[in-house]
C-alpha cells in the first residue's frame, strides 16, 4: 500500500454539475474525502487542473496566442489551488498552495524539497500554475509533481469508474480494464491522460490508479489498492 500519495483532479469538479465556477457542496465533499486520506495516514500532495475557469480549446475563437492561453490557464489553477487549501484549513486539516513563479501573496513558491518537508508533517500540499510551462497539462504537471515529491501512487480522478478502450459515457459496450499497462494505454491512444503524461509515468516506474472521484469513499479505495478503478503501471 501506498504511503504518499499525488492525487490529480480536474478544476471542472470544483464546478459540481455544470463543471463552471465554484459550487460549495462539490468542494465540501473533495475536501472530505481528502482529509480521511490523511486520518489514514497518507502523504496527500494534490495537482488541480483550472477548467472550471478557463480551457485553451473552449476559447480557441478568441484567437489568444496558446502560450497566452496557458498562462491564463495556469492562473486559473492557482485560484483552485489557493480555494482548495482555504476549505481544507476551515475544516480543520492544515494545507499549502504550492505554484511555480508564485511570490507568496497567491501561493508559496512551489519547491521540491519545501512540499516534501510539509507531506512529512501531515500537511496537504496543493501545487497549482501545472509545470510553470506552456503546451504542458496538468495531467504532465502532476506526473512530475509526483515524481519530484517522491509519492509511490498516482491517483487519477475522473467521472467514470477507470480505464475503458472508448468513452463509456457514450458507448455503453465499452471495455473495462481493471488493469492496463502503460504500453498498451500508449498503443491504443486512450484519452484518460494525456500521453505525454503516461510516458513520464512510465519511464519512472509511477503506477497509476484511476478511479471515480464522486462517489464517497472512492478515494481512499484507490489509494489503499482495494477492488476499485483501474490500475495502470
Amino acid at each position: 500500500m501506498a504511503k504518499r500519495v499525488l492525487l490529480k483532479i480536474s478544476g471542472e469538479v470544483l464546478g459540481g454539475a455544470d463543471g463552471n465556477g465554484i459550487d460549495a457542496k462539490a468542494l465540501k465533499f473533495l475536501c472530505e474525502e481528502i482529509k480521511t486520506l490523511v486520518k489514514k495516514k497518507f502523504q496527500v500532495a494534490i495537482v488541480v487542473g483550472g477548467g472550471n475557469f478557463w480551457r485553451f480549446r473552449d476559447n480557441a475563437d478568441l484567437k489568444i496566442p496558446r502560450s497566452s492561453s496557458d498562462a491564463i490557464g495556469m492562473m486559473a489553477t492557482i485560484m483552485n489551488a489557493r480555494l482548495l487549501k482555504e476549505t481544507l484549513e476551515g475544516m480543520g486539516q492544515k494545507a499549502h498552495a504550492l505554484a511555480p513563479h508564485s511570490t507568496f501573496y497567491f501561493a508559496e513558491p512551489y519547491v521540491p524539497a519545501r512540499g516534501s518537508e510539509l507531506l512529512d508533517r501531515g500537511e496537504v500540499v496543493i501545487c497549482g500554475g501545472g509545470t510553470g510551462n506552456p503546451y504542458f497539462t496538468t495531467d504532465s504537471a502532476a506526473a512530475l509533481r509526483a515524481l519530484e515529491l517522491g509519492c509511490d501512487l498516482l491517483l487519477k480522478a475522473t467521472k467514470v469508474e477507470g480505464v475503458f478502450d472508448r468513452d463509456p459515457m457514450k458507448d455503453k459496450k465499452a471495455k473495462f480494464f481493471k488493469k492496463i499497462s502503460y504500453d498498451e494505454v500508449l498503443k491504443r491512444e486512450l484519452k484518460i491522460m494525456d500521453l505525454t503524461s503516461i510516458v513520464l509515468c512510465k519511464e519512472n516506474k509511477l503506477p497509476v490508479t484511476v478511479f471515480k472521484l464522486m462517489q464517497k469513499g472512492n478515494m481512499l479505495k484507490a489509494a489503499q489498492g482495494k477492488s476499485h478503478g483501474t490500475l495502470i503501471n
